[in-house]
């Protein structure tokens, strides 16, 4: 029986899901026409050289392991473990923040209410985050499809639909909420509170990378994969300052300023436009957008975790997979400890302040590993001359030294700048400054240290036959 393969189409897709949420039009939209500079920086220093490295990484070695196979070719397989745990493990608590979203949106379908009730949230966060993982089990093309489906229905389209309203809502004669002048594209980046902001904004268009742990799907990963990528870049870049940009030209500052997120967003919109019947149904849409985003993320990084325990890096039972060759012990693992932080929305003061915090510290993890993959991209220009790469970064080494070297420097910047403290806790004073700094170095410094420690004493357990 032939193989089905992904289509460039649904590769862009799972992309556009792994990517762009539209939870943050609301917090980016606040900030008015300078979106625009802190979206354009970001693509510029970041997001398109993570598409641009990532794509000749995958044409070039395209086997299973993604960043843990790219790093490994570079710098060994130790270093290799150390960019794939950070992918990993930020993904964590990332899981149960999302799925908090999620809980707001299907609160909002029925009763705006119970998305303040701790444990409706939680036992939501619980269901979904099973159901994604379950769904994994069944898998590949399952997951490509939800992945899919879920970035049309729960991105594009609800994308669509709030520039469409912007749109109207200028056609229609009423004054934008925003004024367009020079000082309102240029911010002022002496202000730290801007500066956490850049460094949100790059953080928010990470996960181009993911995508290419799936790259072996493809009928022709080599020339379709590139491909892909780009279209997603294009894509994701364009929804995101549009997207802002249309929350901001209908909706009142203040107003944004206090809503929670996109549900109200929208809401708001809906209002405008006399339309309130149609909130639900977007909110259901933004709802299944992000769970079947867990679900891409759920299977990504898992796979790459495979790659090592198959090496023998792992204890064996890791390496276990089901008739669909899905690494089903790792899925599980990663389900039971996501489902145990989740817990902290019970205890914490505020369900937001709770994985606010956490969410801090996962992208610390993450750019790690951007580190890694862009040093990496550089090294195996030198150490793999005569790989054959039919997708190359343009301008040879030079190029490769300029485009990884600004997105290295710029995940650089990305973690040092993620060690200010929000006003929230600089205003609560110095006890709380210095507890919000060692939390996010210690933090960093653990998860760095736990790959570590099982490289050293692994015992390169072998690889179970299945």
């Amino acid at each position: 029986m032939k193989k089905s393969s992904m289509s460039i189409t649904t590769m862009a897709l799972l992309t556009v899901a792994a990517v762009l949420s539209l939870r943050n039009l609301p917090s980016e939209a606040e900030y008015g026409y300078s979106v625009i500079f802190y979206i354009t920086m970001a693509a510029i220093c970041f997001f398109v050289p993570s598409a641009l490295v990532s794509a000749e990484l995958a044409s070039t070695w395209p086997q299973e392991g993604g960043v843990y196979l790219w790093v490994k070719e570079a710098f060994g397989p130790k270093w290799g473990f150390v960019a794939i745990f950070m992918q990993w493990v930020e993904n964590l608590p990332w899981f149960p923040a999302v799925l908090t979203f999620v809980a707001s949106s299907i609160a909002y379908v029925f009763n705006p209410e119970w998305a303040n009730n701790r444990w409706f949230v939680l036992i939501t966060i619980w269901v979904m985050l099973w159901l994604a993982t379950f769904l994994n089990f069944k898998g590949m093309k399952l997951s490509a499809w939800l992945s899919s489906s879920g970035a049309l229905a729960g991105t594009l389209i609800p994308g669509a639909v709030i520039i469409l309203m912007a749109i109207g809502y200028l056609f229609a004669g009423k004054t934008p909420q925003i004024t367009m002048d020079t000082s309102a594209f240029i911010p002022d980046l002496s202000n730290w509170n801007q500066l956490m902001l850049l460094s949100g904004m790059m953080v928010a268009l990470a996960g181009m990378e993911m995508s290419a742990i799936h790259v072996t799907e493809m009928k022709n990963p080599t020339r379709d994969f590139p491909k892909a990528i780009f279209i997603a870049c294009g894509l994701v870049i364009l929804l995101s300052v549009l997207g802002a940009l249309a929350i901001a030209l209908v909706i009142p500052p203040a107003e944004i300023s206090l809503a929670a997120g996109a549900d109200q967003a929208f809401a708001a919109m809906f209002k405008i436009f006399r339309i309130p019947w149609m909130t639900p149904v977007m909110c259901f849409l933004l709802s299944y957008g992000a769970v079947t985003m867990v679900v891409t993320w759920v299977l990504g990084p898992s796979k790459g975790v495979l790659e090592v325990a198959k090496e023998g890096y792992l204890p064996q039972c890791w390496q276990r997979r089901n008739a669909n060759g899905m690494p089903t012990t790792i899925l599980i693992i990663q389900a039971v400890i996501s489902s145990l932080l989740a817990l902290v929305v019970l205890f914490m003061p505020t369900i937001s302040g709770a994985f606010w915090l956490m969410s801090a510290l996962t992208a610390q993890l993450y750019m790690v590993m951007y580190l890694l993959m862009f040093a990496a991209a550089i090294k195996l220009r030198y150490s793999k001359p005569d790989a054959v790469r039919p997708y190359k970064v343009p301008g040879g080494k030079l190029g490769m030294w300029l485009i990884s070297g600004i997105a290295w420097l710029t995940s650089l910047f990305a973690i040092i700048v993620g060690f200010i403290p929000t006003p929230g806790v600089r205003e609560k004073g110095t006890m709380y400054v210095l507890g919000y700094i060692s939390f996010l170095l210690i933090g960093t410094l653990v998860f760095i240290l736990i790959p570590l420690w099982l490289y050293k004493y692994s015992k390169k357990n072998p690889v179970q036959e299945q």
